[in-house]
């Protein structure tokens, strides 16, 4: 009698945790929490969304979902509406939960683990601009259709957050 045996799933690999072999040195690795979204405007009986344009590691502009790290003890939806009122101009109110976004990145001297909390806000005020942005990461600042803005974003990610987000504002979520 012959036993069959699953097939063994495949294992996706995961970056260890403490510090990464690179060539001949060792890159120590950080977890980094930031949060962000859709701020979203009804106009006319259309939805927008601001964005930003900043600078990629190459030096390429690039248009993404506002975001940044939290602060001190402010919750993930507080960093939300802090960093969308600061590179976009626009203050808003969280209506959910989108996504969360969970990547690696190596930095020159350090192994990112990036955690991003992206929620759906409700724009309340603000006018664009990037004035505001501390960093000055943000070099533009657009409304965008939210039926277009996925075509503009940089991220593959970053898309399937704003589908998401259709479908929570469509009522199919």
């Amino acid at each position: 009698m012959s036993t069959a045996f699953p097939a063994p799933r495949p294992r996706v690999p995961t970056p260890p945790r403490g510090s990464v072999g690179i060539r001949s040195g060792t890159l120590p690795v950080v977890d980094e929490t930031s949060a962000g979204g859709l701020v979203v405007d009804v106009q006319h009986g259309r939805a927008f969304t601001a964005v930003i344009a900043r600078r990629n590691r190459a030096g390429r502009l690039e248009w993404c979902l506002p975001k940044g790290h939290l602060e001190g003890s402010e919750t993930a939806e507080e960093a939300a509406v802090r960093e969308i009122a600061e590179e976009t101009g626009i203050t808003g109110r969280v209506l959910r939960h989108l996504a969360t976004i969970d990547y690696w990145f190596a930095g020159n001297d350090r192994r990112v683990h990036k955690v991003v909390h992206h929620y759906l806000l409700e724009a309340t005020g603000g006018d664009l601009t990037i004035e505001n942005d501390p960093d000055h990461e943000a070099e533009d600042v657009a409304w965008v259709d939210l039926d277009r803005v996925a075509s503009r974003l940089a991220y593959p990610n970053e898309r399937r957050v704003v589908a998401t987000a259709k479908d929570v504002l469509a009522g199919r979520a």
